[in-house]
């Protein structure tokens, strides 16, 4: 059980899940930290701990209820928010005990929840100033969420009903927050979302006001206003809508970086269409060697579900075909698990957990040595580098091809780069996933994608 509380209440916190969830919890602490209450390391020095849930798939779920059960056994007082929250049912069933239940995005409650259960202290700011940002990230990189919710009906998903409907950020708040971690000295935004390609369709590309001229709540105008920042902008979760093809002259003309992670999932036109996802993939082949003729140096990473119901061997093998012929640079692939609630589950035609086993070790084979021959000719080029952590050896990146955490890395031999730095460096050697370079030199406080 929690200790006696201390003079400055503290509020533990677990976050679970996708970088949407991380921004959410941010978003929390922020509030906390601006009315006065202090994080917590552990939980025994935690007057009452929030657990934000991932409930994506059955194992996401199985692992925010663990998460749960841990928190309520080493501390006692425990608050549940996230896409778990969306299913308070499901959590009593497992843990009586919680204190209180939020869905996901929904700040005010769960900040209600927490004083309900630990008073609120004196604010730490006057009133009328802005509160300081709490980031979960490194200082030089941050994410920045442009929307909430999916309009998308995919079979195999649940996020319209834990998440709801598009609802995007208006256009003018996204590009204030963004200077303003800019100015703050992030190097690096990830812009987020459930459907980037969708931004702004919910209302209406509504414009507002920014640096002298109308901007509108649409991702061409939206990345080409970042790109005035001087930070890497990088585009995450792309939905290959026909009007993706406007971000390449941004990427050609260097406002944001040669990077585009798309979800394609998979190239089958029936498991397609059983997903209710675009199935048009040899429009897609043709429009990723549009991309890649304009922009050499683009870098297309993509996610996959194997195992899906009714996917035949002759399906999968014409995803391996389509995978062959795209090279896509980067590839996560999953082994199809039922959600509950989502469209799929009436499907026939269910594949055993060993074929499904055995396609995804096939698919990432064939990966491994698609991304290996992809980096093996970047050797003698230069490449531009972030930096995320010094080493014994030098410094360990990522190019800009490479997003933290679920890409590559590039390990840098030489001294003087910081963390936060850009540097340009020359490739020596790869291996299947990562690179080596030797450093040439650490680039100006000056930004730019170029």
């Amino acid at each position: 059980m929690a200790k006696h509380p201390p003079t400055t209440p503290r509020i533990g916190f677990v976050s679970l899940g996708c970088p949407k969830a991380l921004v959410d919890s941010e978003r929390i602490l922020t509030r906390l930290r601006a009315d006065g209450y202090d994080m917590a390391a552990d939980y025994d020095s935690a007057d009452v701990v929030v657990v934000n849930t991932c409930g994506f798939i059955d194992s996401a779920r199985d692992e925010s209820l663990a998460a749960i059960g841990e928190a309520i056994a080493e501390n006692g007082k425990v608050i549940v928010t996230g896409c778990l929250g969306a299913t308070p049912d499901l959590i009593r069933e497992t843990h009586a005990e919680v204190l209180a239940i939020t869905g996901p995005h929904q700040y005010d409650a769960v900040v209600s929840a927490i004083r309900a259960a630990v008073p609120a202290p004196q604010p730490t700011r006057s009133a009328g100033s802005a509160p300081l940002e709490v980031k979960l990230t490194p200082p030089h990189f941050a994410y920045l969420k442009i929307s909430e919710g999916c309009n998308n009906r995919c079979s195999f998903c649940i996020i319209p009903q834990l998440r709801g409907r598009l609802a995007s950020r208006p256009v003018g708040d996204v590009l204030d927050e963004a200077e303003r971690l800019v100015a703050g000295g992030v190097r690096e935004l990830l812009v987020i979302s459930q459907d980037t390609s969708a931004y702004g369709a919910d209302i209406r590309y509504a414009p507002s006001r920014w640096r002298g001229r109308d901007v509108r709540a649409r991702v061409t105008e939206l990345a080409d206003a970042l790109g005035e920042l001087g930070a890497w902008i990088r585009l995450h979760y792309v939905y290959p809508y026909p009007h993706v093809d406007e971000l390449i002259p941004l990427m050609e003309c260097g406002k944001i970086l040669p990077y585009l992670d798309v979800p394609f999932q998979h190239a089958s036109r029936t498991v397609l269409k059983a997903m209710r996802r675009p199935a048009a993939e040899a429009r897609t082949l043709e429009r990723i060697a549009t991309w890649r003729e304009r922009v050499p140096d683009l870098t297309i990473r993509s996610t996959f579900i194997v195992g899906f119901p009714g996917e035949t061997e002759a399906n999968f093998e014409q995803l391996l075909e389509w995978l062959e012929a795209a090279e896509l640079d980067r590839v996560g692939c999953f082994k199809y698990e039922p959600v509950a609630g989502a469209k799929a589950n009436e499907l026939p035609g269910g594949v055993p957990d060993d074929v499904k086993d055995e396609r995804w070790h096939r698919l990432m084979s064939a990966q491994r040595a698609i991304s290996a021959r992809r980096l093996a000719a970047k050797t003698g080029t230069t490449i531009r580098v972030i930096i995320d952590a010094l080493c014994d050896e030098g410094a360990i990146g990522r190019a800009m091809g490479d997003a933290p955490e679920i890409d590559g890395n590039v390990y840098v031999a030489g001294d003087h780069a910081e963390v936060g730095s850009i540097v340009s460096a020359r490739v020596t050697h790869s291996d299947d996933y990562d690179l080596w370079a030797q450093l040439v030199e650490v680039e100006p406080d000056g930004l730019g994608a170029h």
